[in-house]
């Protein structure tokens, strides 16, 4: 995707700075050759706006003007020609106190972006489309972040829309796919169409599935076919047999979540380039593995060349999975008429799958979502929680995050002993197609849900691996010791009592080489209804080894709504007051309480 910003004259240049540091805008322009002075700003460069937009109008993704709305609508008229070609565009004043989306905002990129400039420079996002201001699912753009392709013309979508903002009713079939953006609040005002023979001829309607005859579809990647033909078959044969078979079916190619065939054909170059070219996967299945398959049209011709029954329809039952079914059985096509781009023959056969399976698109953004307080929510986080119609996480994390959830985003929620469950939906959902935020309270690589996801990941095939980033956040850790003062300013380390995933053996090592080596200690997950005795044993140990005045901070709750801090010392340890939503940091040997702030000196004087 790329991002060019360009300012109108000089008085945008400090912004334009301000942009030119960003990750996510990629080019920045001063659109004034007059200005002499600024010709040599690092990053910025001098142009002609209108030649500019000329050359790169359908080039770049979203352009972000600053200046006026009338200067910008002025200058871009004569480029406008329809959504579907047209890039984003917003325009911001050159304070960045207003950003203003002026057109595309319905595409998921342009409103992505408008959000960054919001978090980068903290202007009002004004929004005039009526499925913002009214919570509307976008019926448009909706389907991308669920691993879904769209067809049908933009002017029939643009249809569908114009209706929706007029509160007309829209109705929907759903025949394939993930159905749980069902569950958004942002469906409810959608009709659901039951079955009937003239379901096709509703007026106002979308489609989920994978027939290509309805004017307005969203395609789910549910559908795999299987593929054989003879070696060295021409690649331009086979696209045009595959399409034919395709439209034949009425099936649509934005349907297909990839291609399997027998391990024979992983030099077949012909099938390898239509996967590359349609950013397919290649499942290759041994003979044997085919073999297994019961198929309704088996040939012996087949299983005397490679010994399997079937190659078209057992591979793509075999890679569609569990309850798959046959959806088109094999159609074999042949041409020995011609030489050249019509030579050779190809098999084909489709299976349709239980389960969506797109893992090039879909993606885990791992949140660490901070102490609780969505101020100390980072605008990294932020960002990536807006891209994201799935989160996935503890009931009370996801509470609360709950004021940022959109009207078209869903929670997921679970009890705080099913970690491994959640990695497992979120990357079951992720191969899916779907961009999933997998949530975890302060830094999500502090005793989060990181590490476990990256685990579980690197145990999977390198072809079903969805992408993911990690985004950090504010441990408890540091804002406990923002609070309290500077205790962490010395060598420190992190311990959790917790001995349900490590055995107390391990926790007590750490806790004698945390003493040895004189460190600021901050102990997690101190003491619980059924651990009741290591917290009073870590106590007893650093008794032996610290003063009985060493200071300790304990807190509880930071960052939320019933936050306490209070200071104690190592013989006045209050056990009594101490739960799984506490954290307590306890000093070395240097540290040291002034007045109700913590001290650990770090040396300077």
């Amino acid at each position: 995707m790329k991002v060019v910003a360009i300012g109108f004259s000089s008085s945008s240049i400090k912004l334009l700075e301000v942009f030119d540091r960003s990750n996510f805008i990629d080019e920045s322009y001063l659109g004034s050759s007059s200005n002499q002075e600024y010709k040599n700003v690092k990053g910025i460069k001098n142009l002609n706006i209108n030649n500019f937009l000329k050359e790169n109008w359908r080039n770049v993704n979203v352009f972000i003007f600053i200046g006026s709305v009338g200067a910008t609508t002025r200058l871009i008229s004569s480029f406008i020609s329809s959504k579907e070609y047209d890039p984003g565009v917003i325009v911001t004043d050159k304070r960045g106190s207003k950003i203003i989306p002026v057109l595309n905002l319905h595409h998921n990129q342009t409103k992505n972006i408008a959000l960054k400039l919001h978090n980068l420079i903290g202007g009002e996002i004004v929004e005039t489309n009526n499925s913002s201001l009214e919570n509307l699912l976008n019926l448009d753009s909706f389907g991308e972040n669920w691993g879904w392709r769209r067809s049908g013309s933009t002017k029939d979508w643009s249809k569908l829309v114009i209706n929706q903002s007029k509160n007309q009713a829209i109705s929907f079939k759903q025949f394939s796919g993930n159905e749980l953006w069902k569950r958004c609040k942002s469906s409810k005002n959608l009709n659901h169409l039951d079955d009937c023979d003239d379901i096709y001829n509703q007026e106002l309607t979308f489609f989920v599935g994978i027939k290509k005859q309805c004017q307005t579809t969203w395609h789910p990647p549910t559908l795999w076919l299987g593929m054989g033909c003879e070696r060295n078959t021409n690649k331009k044969f086979i696209q045009d047999s595959l399409n034919q078979f395709l439209d034949d079916n009425e099936i649509s190619l934005l349907s297909i979540a990839g291609i399997a065939t027998v391990d024979l054909k992983k030099d077949e170059k012909a099938i390898l380039d239509i996967a590359r070219d349609n950013q397919w996967p290649i499942k290759f299945l041994t003979a044997k593995q085919l073999s297994k398959k019961n198929v309704p049209n088996p040939s012996q011709a087949v299983f005397d060349e490679i010994g399997s029954y079937s190659v078209a329809e057992a591979s793509c039952l075999i890679a569609a999975g569990k309850d798959a079914k046959l959806l088109v059985e094999k159609h074999i096509v042949t041409n020995k008429k011609f030489s050249g781009d019509r030579a050779g023959a190809v098999t084909l056969a489709i299976a349709q799958s239980k389960n969506q399976f797109a893992p090039s698109r879909g993606h885990i953004h791992v949140i660490g979502s901070g102490p609780g307080n969505l101020s100390f929510l980072t605008i990294d986080a932020k960002v990536a929680l807006s891209e994201c119609p799935v989160w996935i996480g503890y009931k009370m994390y996801l509470d609360l995050l709950d004021p940022l959830l959109r009207e078209d985003q869903i929670r997921i929620d679970s009890e705080i002993t099913e970690e491994k469950k959640r990695c497992e939906k979120a990357i079951s959902l992720a191969q899916e197609g779907i961009k999933v935020a997998l949530v975890s309270s302060g830094d999500s690589s502090i005793y989060g849900m990181a590490g476990l996801l990256l685990e579980l990941i690197q145990n999977l095939d390198k072809t079903v691996r969805p992408s993911f980033t990690i985004h950090p956040g504010i441990s408890c850790i540091q804002l406990a010791a923002s609070l309290a003062g500077s205790p962490l300013m010395n060598d420190f380390c992190a311990i959790s009592l917790s001995d349900k995933l490590t055995p107390w053996e391990i926790i007590e090592k750490r806790i004698k080489g945390a003493l040895l080596g004189d460190f600021v200690v901050a102990i997690f997950n101190p003491q619980s209804k059924e651990r009741d005795w290591q917290l009073k044993k870590t106590i007893k140990m650093f008794l032996e080894k610290r003063k009985k005045e060493t200071p300790i901070l304990i807190a509880r709750q930071v960052g939320r709504k019933d936050q306490k801090i209070s200071f104690r010392t190592l013989e006045d340890f209050p056990y009594d007051r101490i739960d799984m939503l506490t954290l307590i940091i306890v000093g070395n040997s240097k540290t040291k309480l002034v007045g109700n702030k913590f001290i650990s000196p770090r040396g300077y004087l």
